[in-house]
């Protein structure tokens, strides 16, 4: 980043109130969402070991399309928050509103994909012939929710955007329970077995969309924004969220790369990196909570045209990314001996975990700073740098993970790479931050 003067105190605990009220309640909306598949797993992992794994392999193929669409949030934010910065409130909300008919409109396209081959895909996953129809009436079922779950994406954007991340949090908090009392209540219940999990968590899904849409809704109507669809809006949204798209992509490649060389190291191994992935993607989250901060704040002083604010703010989150991954590592240390146990009582699992576990708690630094850092960019719309960036770092962990089977070193190389991976993300981001050209001003991009 480039240099400046030592921000005075003042300033610092401004930034630091702006960053912990958007941060901390953006952390327990994020924690909430992954507790709808865990509900779901408890519930169902009851009725037999066949539907436990038709829904394995039926929300891994969900969360993965949801996944892909998370610009809609990203995306949004920035747009938003740049509005917000300029003063133009309704333009804002206006810019929300297309954001939420581009993801009902991806997510009538997904449901027209996945309901006839739904079939297929469970095949492609692998699941067992006793599994598969469980897997498929699950996906086929939950699918229907997947518009709801691509406009809470889409108004969770426009609600940090507006500088509210408290709402979200209520809403996932409210959408938690009632899809763990639907779910006990269709499954046992109404006695629907795994389909009534299914319309569980797609009630609970419609439910959350409609909270959100009435907020938005009442926003727009309160600052005379229109509700109609505009496709010149659409495409703009979607024009803007294509590069994040592409980051998004090429880091789900990069997960699903490790994931199979860890599967290539034997069966110790790839059960080691699950517990050691589930860990690291936690942590994901207590990061990402900063990095959703930095999007709404960065959008915002760049569209009050205050690059000097921007590039304040940029260094103190900076700092809170390392501070926050320096807990984070000796939590993770600390807590190695309690936590593996939790998962297996296997000592060879337990001794591949371990190192690679000790991996992960030195690489937290380098995690902060880059979740930090990529919100940053989000929240000032560098989405075109940030995909190139990400596919660089593709480019160069691919080789790196591929040929740890062939040189050793186990699972602890292969988190090693993944060490390197974020090492190479941190230099490109950091190279970006320092030249200033992410420091674009006004109400749009």
């Amino acid at each position: 980043m480039t240099q400046a003067p030592a921000a005075p105190k003042a300033a610092r605990r401004r930034h630091d109130r702006e960053i912990i009220a958007l941060a901390v309640p953006a952390f327990g909306a994020l924690v909430a969402e992954p507790l709808f598949v865990l509900a779901d797993s408890a519930i169902v992992g009851h009725l037999g070991t066949a539907q436990l794994a038709g829904l394995g392999v039926a929300s891994a193929l969900l969360t993965t399309a949801v996944s892909i669409f998370v610009f809609l949030a990203y995306a949004t934010t920035a747009a938003v928050a740049r509005r917000v910065g300029a003063g133009d409130l309704q333009a804002a909300i206006r810019q929300g509103m297309d954001g939420i008919w581009l993801a009902l409109l991806l997510g009538a396209a997904v449901i027209a994909v996945v309901l006839p081959t739904a079939p297929a895909l469970v095949d492609l996953f692998g699941a067992s012939d006793t599994a598969a129809p469980y897997a498929v009436t699950y996906l086929r079922i939950s699918s229907l929710g997947i518009p709801a779950m691509l406009v809470v994406l889409a108004a969770t954007g426009v609600l940090r955007g507006l500088q509210d991340t408290k709402t979200p949090l209520y809403v996932a908090i409210g959408g938690f329970v009632a899809n763990g009392v639907l779910n006990v209540g269709l499954v046992y219940g109404a006695d629907l077995g795994i389909a009534g999990s299914a319309w569980g968590t797609v009630i609970a899904q419609c439910g959350m969309a409609t909270v959100y849409l009435y907020v938005v809704v009442r926003g727009a109507k309160r600052h005379g924004a229109s509700l109609r669809p505009d496709a010149a809006g659409i495409r703009a949204c979607a024009q803007a969220g294509a590069p994040l798209l592409v980051r998004t992509l090429s880091l789900r490649a990069i997960l699903m790369i490790a994931t199979a060389v860890a599967a290539r190291l034997g069966d110790s191994d790839v059960a080691a990196h699950q517990i050691v992935l589930s860990l690291w993607s936690l942590l994901a989250f207590a990061l990402d909570a900063i990095a959703i901060a930095g999007q709404a704040i960065i959008g915002r002083y760049l569209g009050a045209d205050d690059p000097d604010g921007a590039r304040a703010v940029c260094r103190r989150m900076v700092q809170w990314g390392i501070a926050s991954g320096v807990v984070l590592g000796l939590l993770v240390v600390l807590a190695r001996p309690v936590f593996i146990p939790l998962f297996t009582g296997d000592g060879d699992v337990q001794d591949a975990a371990l190192p690679a576990l000790v991996v992960i708690a030195l690489a937290q630094p380098i995690c902060g700073i880059v979740f930090v850092l990529d919100g940053v960019l989000m929240g000032a719309g560098d989405g075109p740098y940030l995909a190139w960036a990400m596919i660089a770092t593709l480019a160069v962990f691919t080789p790196v993970a591929l040929l740890v089977p062939t040189f050793g070193g186990g699972l602890t190389a292969l988190w090693g790479a993944m060490t390197l991976m974020m090492a190479v993300r941190m230099l490109t981001l950091w190279l970006r931050s320092r030249s200033g050209r992410w420091l674009v001003t006004g109400a749009t991009r």
